[in-house]
């Protein structure tokens, strides 16, 4: 009998050759109806796949990462199987599943093309197809015979990926009148792919080398119900809504120049005002929590990056070398603050005592990404960092790191982002030679890490493998408004760069050791985090982060110097805002007002300056009221504070 661990920690007895979708059925009905495959021992494999060995088990639906991981590759068999039927002839490369749903790069040959007026007719036939119920069946096949299969059918792209291959491990998926070389795995037939939508056609050049044949690359989406289709379009049509390139133009936040260069943002007055609340916020968090607050140059000599060995990793790509009078000497806009840190903790000696020793920059570092990757800011080639550097020692890691566990939360809740998971980064134990460190070390930091993350109750998962070659790590993995992940916040254990650079620190014992460096950025990159920040929001940033808090808006010219009155009464007690003194209709104030989405419009006329009030309406909600001044100042206040914790 084959002992089998369910995720719940219990063990079946079951016999060999049972498949998970037998293991399904005996736990309920309903389970098995939803089953698409099993994850065995970290592995995802068909359904019905035979069990050979004792192992851990987990059965996947469509509500598992892995399940619509599945799902979405088999679809892709099924668009390839439509593509054959409606373009004989077409010769497919390759189709793997994506975040969103799956794509397949083919070539029609010449003078055939696929545009978005035949996504229709290829939708249609997937679904047609997938009424067959056709099973995905799996066969292993000899190296000799798939030559043979894909030779006959003149297919040149899976010959090319065959010849790569070992005898042995070839496999082979058919569904319906479809073959093809895949390794798998798939779900257990077509009948659950119920909606099928082509999102976009694109060229793709053959394994991504542009000396190759540019190929047709079709990517779609399918669902196992009509509704969650119409429901994913829905989302997608509000992600338009809140591009944050779109709002951030109609906000008045960033802009970018030709002139100035791609990738490279010009920050407006209001987008300046709160990146500044931001790093304002986070710097009294720190300062609060122990960091000393130090600024490095924007460039630094070539041989601080070799040292570090940034040079080695960015070098080729990043910005070409700043040349100066002296021969020889060169300089590079830096890539990393970590290295200029580094240099900062050697300029005196360092006691046990002395240590945790915490570096905090808002430092803008400079990589030449490709223009193609550039996209708004969460693609640019100048960032600032909210960085960090703690330089400890081993036995204080962990206190540390929960430290900067707290800090991230304290900014997450701040923000509203409340749907997080924390992610594990370890080593792979069956690889240790792609990391540095000793055993001893690595044991220390991982632990560390899975002690700190279980203390504080965080919701995580752990991939082996994941690790800096430096040492293991900790994201956080942060769902927007529209479900979308973000990784936002990352704190790693490095012990590489305290050896490059020689870092010490004397012992209790008078012998001279390594400081543990851990690195944190709570936000990561500014750029970044705002993108991030204003399509969670759409725009509506929080009370206490927006750029104009309020807007006064006399009803006519005999009303302004009141508003501005009020205005100053407001910045004086620190709230920020400005006065429409247009010579405009009041719904048109209003109305564009609530465009900018500014959180209060404060409307005054002949009775609010009589009586020394406003009237209030909040973006979104409509009039709340007439209030005195002072008493719309305390509520703000409240307001602030509670949102601040």
């Amino acid at each position: 009998m084959l002992h089998i661990t369910l995720p719940d920690g219990s063990v079946r007895q079951v016999e060999p050759g049972t498949t998970g979708y037998d293991l399904a059925a005996s736990i309920s009905e309903g389970l098995a109806r939803n089953a698409l495959a099993v994850k065995v021992n970290g592995e995802i494999r068909d359904l019905h796949r035979p069990l050979t060995e004792d192992a851990a088990l987990e059965i996947l639906t469509w509500n598992d990462a892995g399940g619509k991981s599945t799902y979405w590759h088999s679809s892709a068999h099924l668009m390839a199987e439509a593509l054959e039927a409606l373009y004989p002839g077409v010769k497919l490369a390759i189709g793997p599943a994506v975040e969103n749903g799956f794509y397949y790069d083919v070539d029609l040959g010449e003078g055939r093309t696929i545009s978005s007026d035949d996504f229709p007719a290829i939708e249609k036939k997937m679904l047609e197809l997938a009424k067959n119920k056709s099973r995905y069946e799996r066969r292993e096949v000899p190296k000799a015979e798939a030559i043979a299969y894909f030779t006959e059918k003149q297919d040149p792209y899976k010959l090319e990926l065959i010849d790569g291959l070992e005898d042995g491990q070839i496999t082979f998926y058919t569904q319906g009148n479809f073959t093809d070389l895949c390794r798998g795995p798939h779900i257990p037939d077509t009948s659950t792919i119920k909606a099928a939508k082509l999102m976009n056609v694109a060229g793709a050049y053959w394994r991504g080398d542009e000396k190759n044949k540019q190929l047709t690359r079709l990517y779609g989406i399918t669902f196992p119900k009509a509704k969650e289709l119409t429901e994913y379009l829905e989302r997608l049509e509000e992600a338009k809504r809140r591009d944050h390139r779109k709002l951030g133009k109609e906000l008045e936040l960033f802009a970018f120049s030709e002139r100035v260069g791609a990738g490279l943002p010009l920050w407006l007055p209001k987008g300046t005002a709160l990146r500044e609340r931001l790093e304002q916020f986070l710097r009294k968090a720190q300062v609060k929590a122990g960091y000393q607050p130090v600024v490095t140059p924007h460039i630094g000599s070539k041989e601080l990056y070799v040292t570090s060995g940034h040079y080695e990793k960015y070098g080729a790509d990043s910005f070409q070398p700043i040349k100066t009078p002296n021969p020889g000497e060169e300089f590079f806009l830096k890539p990393m603050n970590c290295p200029h840190h580094c240099e900062i903790y050697r300029t005196k000696p360092r006691s046990y005592r002395d240590l945790p020793v915490r570096l905090a920059e808002f430092g803008t570092v400079y990589r030449y990404e490709q223009s193609g990757e550039l996209h708004g800011l969460t693609r640019v080639r100048g960032f600032t960092q909210d960085d960090a550097h703690i330089f400890c020692r081993p036995d204080q890691v962990k206190e540390e790191f929960q430290k900067v566990i707290d800090l991230v939360l304290y900014v997450f809740k701040a923000l509203g982002f409340v749907d997080f998971t924390a992610q594990i980064s370890l080593r792979d134990p069956d690889n240790k030679a792609k990391y540095i460190g000793t055993d001893e070390n690595w044991a220390l930091a991982e632990s560390a890490i899975q002690e700190a993350t279980a203390e504080k109750g965080l919701t995580t998962v752990t991939e082996l493998g994941e690790a800096a070659f430096y040492g293991p790590k900790l994201d956080f993995m942060v769902r927007d408004a529209l479900g979308r992940r973000w990784q936002l916040g990352t704190i790693q254990v490095d012990y590489n760069l305290p050896e490059r650079f020689d870092l010490e620190y004397v012992a209790p014992d008078n012998t001279k050791q390594r400081p543990v460096m851990i690195h944190r950025a709570p936000f990561g990159s500014l750029e970044r985090f705002v993108a991030v920040l204003i399509e969670h929001t759409a725009g509506n940033f929080p009370l206490w982060l927006s750029p104009e808090q309020f807007t006064v808006l006399p009803i006519s010219d005999k009303f302004a110097d009141y508003a501005y009155e009020v205005k100053a009464r407001l910045e004086a007690a620190d709230l920020r805002g400005t006065v429409d003194a247009r010579d405009e209709r009041i719904g048109r104030k209003i109305r564009d007002a609530e465009l900018a989405k500014t959180p209060y419009l404060l409307v005054v006329g002949e009775k609010e300056a009589q009586d020394g009030l406003i009237s209030v309406r909040r973006h979104g909600e409509g009039d709340i009221g007439s209030m005195p001044i002072d008493s719309f100042i305390q509520s703000v206040n409240t307001q602030v504070a509670e949102a601040m914790g």
